[in-house]
């Protein structure tokens, strides 16, 4: 390392730095700064520097280790946090999944010796439960909000239940809780000192579903998707006195939030990584609304429709997900097989494929939800947790499909089962693809019908004036005309091309979807009401 390379940049500050930037000007790898406010692959150049630690050479140990790891899927940030002095490590918000966080663990000589939680989850299935069987870690939970809002599944596990206020240490780090109900009555965020490196106050704050990127957690959740009645507006009022206490800490204190751009737990959250408390002060527009009436109305207005999966993740969560055995994924070589199988009660295909292979060679009766990263959203929607999966997907791809649906606690995997096997068992059906000049043609026919997909805040913006909308999430419950032609769309494509598979699932005949979608059209200057 070079001599002119900084010895200290002040706490709190914050780098976006090329990785060409730091090699040619510094001469320094993002590998070089140990601490790793890498938040993950995906944000390599991201850098929080305490002044305490500076910029330490390869090979030198600092007090504190510390990751986070995106499930782009699922938009959900769980926190891998090491002592290197003593080993210790605690995972905050752990995925079921955390095979890859106990990997980096590993990697750096830590030892996975707890595992906390901000709040008891709607959107994906907790960890937690998993690495207290699995590696002994002692569990650190919200104890806030009533017997109501309490864990169920603790009993013979070593947990303690967290009030406001309490502390407790992994190694040199110190966490201290604050209950910041709203998105939910037992909500905590966690403080952290890193005690080992000479601080005395907190450098940042776990904040959860609390406080996001540019936005707050939502309060609606358990009266929308639980179905918890007069939940909503008690949680927008507690929102607005955790907002206070919030705004109270300073303002150099890094924010590492629960969720990214992308999670429906919020209405506008931000993509970049992490943020400060200052920083939201300023900017989120929450922290700027001093009047709670107005607050509550803003909170609650235009959130978006709550998926439907999430009713069963927070039950889930709170009576304990079924632990991962890590069983053999089974593989349905005979086309016979899978006819016996997919003819039974209850079972459902579902096609991973993406949308243009699977529109042309759409396997009968199956639905299409290509494997990328909206496919856990919409299996959620989608699939019912009583329906037993018959699974169509290309070589390679079944291990990262079933974690993904594993998830959301969708654990009814029969088989897997390639796409020729799947065709020559059944043949295919398929959907045809319009372009939007195509499309406009079509829908003059008297006997079609227009189907717009999208959700209710891109249809209120604008739409066509012969659309009917159709939330893609309530599709396979909707009444439609069996009589005629069914043309549909969305914003881009995509969601229409799922729709499609579902509609010839029902077993309309005539189906067709906008390649491009409404954007498309929009572009090409036709009109459109709102």
């Amino acid at each position: 390392m070079t001599s002119n390379v900084p010895p200290v940049i002040p706490m709190g500050a914050c780098c976006f730095l090329s990785e060409r930037v730091w090699k040619t000007k510094w001469e320094i790898r993002p590998g070089d700064i140990r601490q790793t406010f890498l938040l993950t692959d995906q944000y390599p150049q991201w850098y929080i520097l305490n002044t305490r630690w500076g910029i330490k050479t390869r090979g030198m140990k600092l007090n504190m280790f510390f990751q986070s790891f995106f499930d782009e899927r699922l938009a959900q940030y769980a926190y891998l946090v090491g002592c290197q002095r003593t080993g210790e490590a605690i995972v905050i918000d752990p995925p079921r999944h955390s095979e890859a966080i106990i990997a980096r663990a590993k990697k750096e000589g830590l030892n996975i010796t707890a595992a906390a939680e901000t709040h008891i989850h709607a959107d994906f299935t907790s960890g937690a439960r998993q690495l207290a069987e699995d590696l002994g870690a002692k569990l650190y939970l919200p104890g806030e909000g009533g017997e109501d809002w309490s864990y169920q599944y603790t009993d013979g596990l070593d947990a303690v239940l967290l009030k406001d206020g309490d502390k407790f240490s992994i190694g040199n780090i110190d966490f201290k809780v604050m209950h910041t109900p709203g998105h939910t009555p037992e909500s905590v965020s966690y403080l952290l000192t890193d005690r080992g490196s000479g601080a005395s106050e907190p450098m940042g704050i776990f904040t959860g579903d609390f406080v996001f990127v540019g936005d707050i957690g939502r309060p609606d959740l358990l009266e929308k998707a639980a179905g918890i009645a007069d939940t909503a507006e008690k949680g927008a009022v507690q929102m607005f006195d955790s907002v206070q206490k919030f705004k109270e800490l300073p303002d150099h204190m890094i924010v590492w939030p629960g969720h990214g751009a992308g999670s429906a737990c919020g209405k506008s959250l931000g993509a970049v990584p992490l943020t400060t408390v200052g920083y939201e002060k300023q900017f989120n527009w929450a922290m700027k609304e001093n009047d709670r009436e107005e607050f509550v109305k803003q909170l609650l207005d235009g959130q978006p429709e709550a998926p439907k999966y999430f009713a069963m993740m927070k039950k889930v969560n709170k009576e304990g997900p079924e632990l991962l055995n890590g069983e053999d994924i089974r593989i349905l070589e005979d086309a016979q097989e899978f006819n016996r199988l997919r003819g039974q009660e209850g079972t459902l295909v579902l096609d991973t494929r993406p949308a243009k292979d699977a529109g042309q060679s759409l396997v009968k009766g199956s639905i299409n939800i290509p494997f990328n990263k909206s496919f856990t959203n919409w299996a959620g929607w989608l699939i019912g947790y009583d329906q037993e999966l018959l699974i169509i997907a290309e070589e390679g791809k079944e291990e990262e499909i079933r974690e993904a649906l594993e998830s959301i606690h969708l654990d009814r995997i029969t088989a897997f089962v390639r796409p020729e096997t799947a065709i020559s068992a059944s043949g295919t059906d398929s959907y045809d693809t319009l372009t939007v000049e195509e499309f406009v043609e079509a829908k003059k026919d008297d006997n079609t019908y227009v189907l717009d997909v999208r959700n209710d805040s891109e249809w209120e913006g604008g739409h066509m004036s012969d659309a009917t909308h159709h939330f893609l999430g309530h599709l396979w419950d909707e009444e439609l005309p069996r009589d005629k032609e069914l043309l549909v769309h969305c914003q881009s494509g995509a969601r229409s091309a799922i729709a499609s598979s579902i509609l010839k699932a029902r077993g309309f005949d005539k189906v067709s979807h906008m390649a491009g979608g409404f954007g498309a059209y929009e572009r090409k200057g036709y009109d459109t009401v709102k």
